[in-house]
């Protein structure tokens, strides 16, 4: 039977981060995936490296944001070291365009509790927006700049990030489904996979929206699908620097000149259709934020499973079972949240201890519900 250090299950980049970081720290690691690793829903995001909360149900999150965010620079850099691969991260910030009657109002909210959060967003006047970035739309009636904010290509950070885990001696097992975790006199030993046992001193959970799904593991990892459809553009007419976002949709720029535009939020299973009320939702909320794409041309479409639950938070930290440690439900934020999420399942794994407080996003919350209910 083979042994390990550590065994995560997952190969999206949460599970690749994590993998480097403990193959770093000269432990034996194991990585499983269903599948060719890194791509779900590490392959199907836009990139957006963004702590600003979206919902008030994310504004928990923004401390974590926040840190992960300032790990980002320095975690660029070592994967494009150790890999040899360059992860297109763009640090231009972000322009936040409103439309709405009330947008002037709908600015000082936004800024004052951005600035209650400690996130330094700056109002701009319409006209200084349109200096910074020419093709934003007329209709625009406020705008903030959010120059903290940045981007990366996902799909080349996540292969990237794998590629380094490797390097540094992680092993990769693609196509290797765990369907059960080893559990021993209320301790994890180890995992089931691709019908063999593999013995591990610890596992890590981070199998995406798929987490609830292993045996057992729904109580401490209740996930479920929330699809998002994305495209790209590409024109010769407009040349963006920065990510442009509104309260509908988005545009993130690549190196390559693509234009990454998304994207949806629905319920709908595991079902990855790509469907032309989700696309025409889209380019709507595009058009409004940039009208001169409007001939531009669509290069790509294609939908992703964000891991989301019950709260919309991520599950993260040990479980009741010794040494069976989640890192999963990152719903909209697990490219945001890779370098923090590793740091801190490291520090555990290897301290027993975080330099960050994670209690809010305790597995043990859904359990806890649960007994509630119950009684």
């Amino acid at each position: 039977m083979a042994n390990y250090d550590a065994a995560i299950v997952g190969g999206g980049l949460i599970g690749g981060a994590i993998a480097l970081e403990l193959a770093r720290q000269k432990l034996r690691v194991v990585l499983f995936d269903r599948q060719q690793p890194g791509q779900e829903a590490s392959w199907a995001a836009a990139g957006m490296l963004a702590p600003a909360p979206d919902t008030p149900d994310s504004i928990p999150l923004v401390p974590l944001g926040r840190a992960s965010l300032e790990l980002y620079p320095e975690f660029v850099a070592m994967v494009e070291e150790v890999s040899s691969r360059q992860v297109g991260y763009r640090p231009e910030g972000t322009i936040e365009a409103l439309f709405g009657r009330n947008a002037e109002r709908e600015l000082s909210t936004l800024i004052a509790l951005h600035h209650g959060l400690g996130l330094p967003s700056e109002p701009l006047r319409v006209e200084e927006a349109r200096q910074l970035e020419p093709a934003l739309g007329r209709e625009a009636r406020a705008a903030a700049l959010l120059p903290y904010e940045a981007s990366v290509d996902n799909r080349a950070l996540t292969a990237a990030t794998l590629e380094a885990a490797a390097h540094e001696g992680a092993k990769i097992r693609a196509g290797t489904a765990v369907t059960s975790l080893v559990l021993q006199a209320g301790r994890c030993t180890g995992v089931v996979a691709g019908g063999e046992n593999f013995s591990a001193g610890h596992v890590v959970l981070a199998a995406g929206c798929y987490s609830g799904e292993i045996e057992g593991m729904r109580i401490y990892a209740p996930t479920r699908p929330a699809r998002g459809q994305m495209l790209a553009l590409r024109s010769s007419k407009v040349q963006l620097t920065r990510v442009l976002r509104s309260e509908r949709g988005y545009i993130v720029p690549r190196n390559d000149g693509r234009l990454v535009v998304g994207s949806t939020l629905e319920y709908v299973g595991f079902e990855k259709r790509i469907t032309p009320g989700g696309l025409q939702r889209i380019l709507t909320a595009a058009l409004e934020l940039v009208p001169e794409l409007a001939d531009a041309e669509i290069v790509e479409t294609w939908s992703g499973l964000r891991p989301d639950t019950p709260d919309h938070l991520p599950v993260l930290g040990p479980t009741e079972v010794e040494e069976l440690v989640m890192a999963t439900g990152h719903h909209r934020n697990g490219i945001l949240l890779a370098p923090v999420t590793a740091k801190l399942i490291r520090e555990w794994l290897t301290e027993e201890r975080t330099s960050l407080a994670w209690d809010t996003f305790s597995p043990l919350r859904f359990l806890a519900a649960q007994r509630k209910t119950a009684n």
